[in-house]
């Protein structure tokens, strides 16, 4: 297990910024908007940014159409006339200007994603959520810290293996300690800048885009830790703040700590959908007719991998109870191919690899693409999360934690990591709260990344109505055509129903057909 730890730091992962009331921040300077050619990118870019060959041709369409500007913000919020860095965004003005409604800012997730193409994204997911450009200028942003906004780098470095089987106290300090290390290594290579990156801040930055485009409010579109954003935006400047969405919502508080234990739990939840799903095709996998059945030999086939881990000559990595974790861990539309190699690892015997696990396990990672993009700033992602991180557990704590989240979903846990710790930039934190207007929360009910318990949580903070989607896909309320009308009806209207079918649960495909992202 040792050699799968990991430094995860955000998987829809709530954040806080500085407490600064909103009226000290809105400055009356406003940096004018400078306006230049958005850039050009090859087909192979396009491609690698998920845009099937097909749709190049109206890719290439909406980039026409997109306008790209950046302006000017404080680095410090608190010192306005001080140092300045600069923050890009894009604009996909509303195709019907007759009817237009106003502007919707897509707020991206993360953090440390970027949002500069979202906007054309949205337009080419499908045909409901491409009707928001109808009568909504997209505003798509690269947070500070991300892409083509200013940033800064401290790369990271990977924790030391602690070889298969189960995690040691021991592996588990050396593991920590490293990423501590690390952790105040990052923080030590640009504070003034890093201390910065806060979700606040970006609100901030959000709002100083809107008046620099003459927008009286913003209408808001979060995804994931966008939707953090949004509730930090909205509670800051709930004056500027039309219609909001958000959806797979983060809760309203920070802390590593929680959100671990919160994303663990709600993990070995959707394993026993998971394993009802494989008891229904006993007759394609084998692992049980019963989801009690398969649920116990899951967790004795992790337990054998523990107590046995396998070394396959054509993969880098052993096999070991982790792995097995991680398949019992996935998310519907992986549950086939999962199953396949659940399967297959129960008969394994051969020096080499099943197919189905080598496909998943031995993967190559995708190389980057030249002229792409950044789409992830991890540095962003870190010091936002650490800057806000109040939990930030010593060695003892961790440990105890991770023994707690073992014992407690002991088919799907197996994560261990740092958090924060050893970062050596000070806690910022505000807090959220109700404001008037109108908010809808959009969360997944058997969701693992953002789990349905903190959309409750953060309607109890700031209000706002349900809208639940019942799958397990997180964000996929503007992917799903009849749930992705409903947002679109509610940014046209302010009206929507309680809820949508969301993703389909699938049917045991062909593995060799099936994805191989788990």
């Amino acid at each position: 297990m040792g050699g799968l730890a990991c430094v995860v730091l955000a998987l829809g992962s709530a954040a806080l910024g500085t407490s600064v009331p909103a009226a000290t921040v809105a400055s009356r300077s406003v940096s004018a908007v400078e306006w230049k050619p958005c850039p050009t990118y090859s087909d192979e870019v396009i491609k690698s940014l998920g845009a099937p060959s097909e749709q190049i041709p109206q890719f290439r369409a909406q980039l026409k159409r997109l306008e790209c500007g950046t302006i000017s913000v404080p680095l410090d919020y608190r010192r306005p006339e001080g140092r300045k860095i600069s923050i890009a965004f894009t604009r996909l003005k509303a195709v019907g200007t007759e009817h237009r409604l106003g502007a919707l800012a897509i707020a991206p997730g993360g953090p440390g994603g970027s949002g500069y193409l979202d906007p054309i994204a949205t337009t080419l997911r499908n045909k409901e959520i491409a009707r928001l450009n109808d009568r909504y200028d997209l505003i798509g942003l690269d947070p500070r810290g991300v892409n083509y906004s200013t940033k800064t780098s401290c790369a990271g470095t990977p924790p030391p293996n602690a070889g298969p089987g189960p995690l040691t106290k021991a592996s588990a300090k050396r593991i920590y300690e490293a990423q501590a290390a690390d952790n105040a290594a990052c923080g030590r290579s640009d504070p003034a800048f890093l201390g910065q990156l806060t979700t606040a801040n970006v609100a901030r930055d959000l709002d100083r885009v809107r008046a620099a485009l003459g927008e009286r409010r913003f209408n808001i579109l979060g995804f994931s830790w966008g939707t953090w954003l949004g509730a930090v935006y909205r509670s800051l400047f709930a004056d500027r703040t039309g219609r909001v969405f958000l959806d797979s919502p983060a809760p309203p508080y920070t802390s590593f700590a929680e959100h671990d234990k919160g994303v663990a739990e709600a993990t070995e939840r959707n394993f026993a959908r998971m394993a009802a799903w494989l008891a229904r095709y006993h007759t394609t996998y084998g692992l049980g007719a019963t989801a009690q059945q398969v649920r116990a030999a899951v967790l004795k086939l992790r337990h054998d991998y523990d107590a046995n881990p396998k070394t396959f000559t054509d993969l880098n990595r052993p096999i070991d109870g982790s792995s097995i974790a991680q398949l019992a861990g996935t998310t519907s539309p992986q549950w086939p191919q999962a199953g396949r190699a659940l399967a297959e690892l129960r008969d394994a015997t051969g020096s080499q690899a099943p197919p189905t696990v080598k496909k998943i396990f031995g993967a190559e990672p995708a190389k980057p693409v030249p002229g792409a993009p950044e789409m992830m700033n991890m540095t962003m992602n870190r010091a936002t999360v650490c800057n806000e991180d109040e939990s930030r557990h010593g060695f003892s704590a961790a440990w105890t934690a991770y023994q707690q989240r073992l014992k407690r979903n002991p088919v799907t846990a197996f994560y261990f990591g740092a958090g924060c710790a050893g970062w050596p930039l000070p806690v910022q934190q505000t807090r959220v709260h109700r404001t008037g207007g109108s908010l809808v929360l959009s969360g997944h009910r058997y969701d693992i990344m953002s789990a349905y318990k903190w959309t409750l949580q953060m309607q109890a903070a700031i209000g706002g109505k349900v809208y639940t989607v019942d799958d397990d896909v997180h964000v996929s309320a503007t992917r799903v055509p009849e749930c992705a009308a409903d947002v679109v009806a509610y940014f046209t209207t302010g009206r929507i129903d309680h809820g949508c079918s969301g993703e389909k649960v699938p049917t045991p495909t062909d593995p060799q057909q099936a994805g191989s992202r788990t």
